[in-house]
């Protein structure tokens, strides 16, 4: 399957370049970047055709399949261009800067018949999975509340621009930490719980970084339909380290996602006991080395096999909805239903 990979910043450079590369059944044959000295040592380590113009590479009819990983308000363009010119897409998150904008993907994407998929790698962990899969057996009982967190010291320590990166310019970025992060999150607590949420309220602050258009430090109360309530913390003010924790409060007892640095769920019963789980790694942008995210795979593996992407473009836009949610619910200072 020949793919292009469009946007050579970090994202690309640590996710997808790499995993498309450990996929055997890939080949990257161009790549696309606006800095054409980027793409052209991009195009030489993965044996590429380096382009600055992303429309020339749509028009290659053998290319199958595309990576969108631009700034966020090139997402939806680029992505629904990609989609018409019949390219599958895996886009990055967030999908978009609006509702109309992920409906359009989407229809393009169905119009097309072709796959989209959001990049929302955070399903994919083994801790997270398994959590899924305790919570969905009633092994917990009634689930009651839940906190979460995603926060690093901020983009300019991943970013290959630096201070100078498109994440603090709001025309480009659209959000910051609540898009960057607290995406993440929602997708991921939707994911875990097996429902959607109903209500969001937030407080979101810039307070953290200079010279920044964006929110820097947010924290969201959600409540889902079933009664769950709980908070959203994200942020790019962790700045001795990364958070990316998330604890589930049960009736049968608690799910420690994340929160400790040997076991990557722990689970304490009512009963007094504790089962302890080394599952693998979560990817971490402090880390130096990373772990497949399994992103790549499913979507080239949702191609092959002409099925439905795990996070679909639906999925993808339900998550958004809540972000999009908490930034009504900060602006007007009321709880939005969602």
């Amino acid at each position: 399957m020949k793919v292009a990979v469009i946007g050579c910043g970090s994202i690309a450079q640590h996710r997808h370049l790499p995993e498309y590369h450990a996929n055997d059944a890939v080949e990257i044959v161009a790549v696309v970047d606006i800095n054409e000295e980027r793409a052209k040592q991009t195009a030489d380590k993965y044996g590429a055709k380096a382009y600055t113009d992303y429309k020339e590479v749509l028009a290659i009819d053998d290319i199958e399949a595309v990576s969108v990983c631009t700034p966020n308000y090139l997402h939806a363009p680029i992505s629904i261009d990609a989609l018409e010119a019949g390219k599958h897409v895996l886009c990055e998150k967030p999908m978009a800067t609006s509702k109309e904008e992920a409906v359009n993907m989407i229809a393009a994407a169905n119009n097309a018949g072709k796959k989209l998929m959001i990049a929302h790698n955070q399903r994919f962990v083994p801790s997270h999975k398994k959590a899924r899969d305790i919570i969905a057996s009633g092994e917990l009982g009634k689930i009651f509340s839940f906190r979460t967190a995603f926060g690093h010291g901020g983009p300019e320590r991943w970013s290959a621009d630096g201070m100078d990166s498109w994440f603090f310019r709001k025309d480009e970025a659209f959000i910051g930490a609540m898009g960057d992060l607290g995406v993440h999150k929602t997708d991921l607590l939707r994911y875990i719980l097996g429902e959607e949420f109903t209500e969001v309220g937030a407080f979101v602050e810039a307070s953290a970084k200079e010279n920044s258009t964006v929110d820097d430090t947010a924290v969201l109360m959600l409540k889902s339909e079933s009664g769950i309530i709980g908070s959203l913390a994200a942020s790019w003010s962790y700045t001795a380290g990364e958070d990316n924790s998330t604890v589930i409060y049960a009736e049968k007892g608690i799910l420690r996602l994340e929160d400790d640095p040997v076991h990557s769920m722990i689970v304490q019963y009512k009963t007094g006991e504790v089962v302890k789980y080394e599952l693998g790694g979560i990817q971490t942008n402090d880390s130096g080395g990373q772990t497949n995210t399994h992103v790549i795979d499913q979507f080239v593996t949702s191609i092959q096999d002409d099925v439905e992407p795990p996070v679909s473009g639906e999925e993808g836009m339900k998550s958004l909805n809540i972000i999009l949610g908490a930034l009504e619910a900060n602006e007007t200072k009321r709880i939005v239903s969602l």
